[in-house]
């Protein structure tokens, strides 16, 4: 069988897809926008403009990238330029609409699979069904109606984290789940990367029934984590690794924090792009420390000599943090709103706590203080979870499904 998988970006996830594909004897071409593997004008500009790591392609798909690259090169471009978030939003759907159209031109013989993600793929699923292409969609995020009235209730409940951008974005709503419903509709097959994932859409009025559910993987495990953390000694490490934002919850555990007040017993090392509100982030205590964004490797270093990850997500489709943590031994404490809580056993090889309470979040933290020998423990189940959780194990689960639908 003659397969495309496409997303806008050459994502870590995306790849797996398409060596999976290959693993089963399929040929696969994967269609992306932007990649530094290349010689070409727009590899240059991608070298120039930054961001390269996260680009790269796996040596086995090199030969079977193609790419669609300069509207993705505008928009990286503009979007520096632009300060307004309205402006960069019109910009990123220009680049989508654009990418979206080039994958329809390629529906066509001999293709007879493509695999495509969510909001990326409405005139390419349109134009498969015309040609008799199978269609798969993939979800990695929660169905979109539920994401934004969930965050739009926490605007409710505290205002200052509602910005016009955000009021701007509610009155497209509608319009862009309409496009999301309709890719669904299209679709032969949907895989959701969780549970949590799944039952969000089935739920929504669509077809559940042709959702499979295929948990993403992690990295190979690292036996040094099994001795790590702070072992006791000095205060306990808890860290966060990615967008401190009111979708990860963000405002929960600086309110949880508030009210807890460990002082010198804790520290919180944050790695990622604040996001809140300025306010918000005014007058931390000096326990949290802010260290703005840094790279993977740097922020799996910190996991060995960290305590417990903090990831308190009001939802997530998966949250890929969750396995590299595990991969690093080191135990989680999210919650039953983060699709990877399908991989957390509570006070086995982690915590869980309920999603957009401050109160729950603050008991889960304050256990973990009070009881720092059990979670000490923790971090060989958290291996355990790791060893059971590879992108092997990603791979050869999607192909079966994908053979069995």
């Amino acid at each position: 069988m003659t397969a495309i998988v496409a997303h806008l970006h050459p994502t870590h996830f995306a790849q797996e897809v398409a060596l999976a594909l290959c693993e089963g004897g399929e040929q696969v071409e994967l269609l992306t926008t932007l990649t530094p593997d290349g010689r070409d004008a727009a590899a240059l500009a991608l070298r120039l403009l930054g961001g390269i790591n996260k680009r790269r392609v796996d040596p086995a798909l090199r030969a079977s990238t193609r790419t669609y690259p300069w509207r993705e090169v505008g928009r990286m471009v503009a979007g520096r330029l632009a300060a307004d978030e309205m402006r960069r939003d019109q910009i990123f759907h220009w680049a989508l609409n654009g990418f979206d159209g080039w994958v329809a031109r390629q529906m066509k013989p001999p293709v007879q699979m493509v695999y495509a993600y969510e909001t990326q793929c409405l005139k390419t699923f349109t134009a498969a069904r015309a040609a008799g292409i199978k269609t798969v969609l993939d979800l990695p995020s929660p169905e979109h109606d539920y994401v934004e009235n969930l965050l739009h209730e926490e605007y409710a409940k505290f205002p200052g984290l509602l910005t016009p951008a955000k009021q701007h974005f509610r009155t497209l709503q509608a319009e862009r789940t309409a496009r999301r419903h309709r890719e669904f509709e299209l679709a032969d097959v949907v895989v959701a990367n969780s549970s949590f994932t799944a039952k969000t859409w089935a739920e929504s009025g669509l077809d559940g029934s042709k959702i499979r559910v295929v948990p993403l993987g992690g990295p190979a495990p690292d036996p040094r984590g099994a001795e790590g953390g702070s072992r006791g000694q000095g205060p306990l490490r808890l860290v966060w690794a990615g967008t401190f934002s009111v979708r990860k919850g963000a405002h929960y555990l600086l309110e949880a924090w508030r009210q807890w007040n460990p002082g010198k017993a804790v520290v919180l090392d944050v790695y990622g792009t604040a996001a809140l509100p300025p306010a918000l982030l005014e007058d931390l205590p000096p326990n949290i420390v802010m260290h703005g964004p840094v790279n993977r490797d740097r922020v799996l270093e910190e996991f060995l000599t960290s305590d417990l990850l903090i990831f308190p997500t009001l939802c997530d489709g998966f949250g890929l943090v969750v396995p590299e943590a595990l991969s690093k031994a080191l135990p989680v404490l999210t919650t039953t709103r983060a699709g990877a809580a399908d991989l957390i056993r509570d006070g086995e090889n982690g915590v869980l706590v309920e999603a957009g309470s401050a109160d729950d979040l603050q008991r889960g933290l304050a256990w973990a203080l009070g009881n720092r020998q059990h979670l000490m423990s923790m971090r060989g189940a958290a291996l355990e979870t790791a060893k059971s959780h590879q992108w092997q194990d990603y791979r050869d689960r999607l192909r079966r499904t994908l053979a069995d639908s």
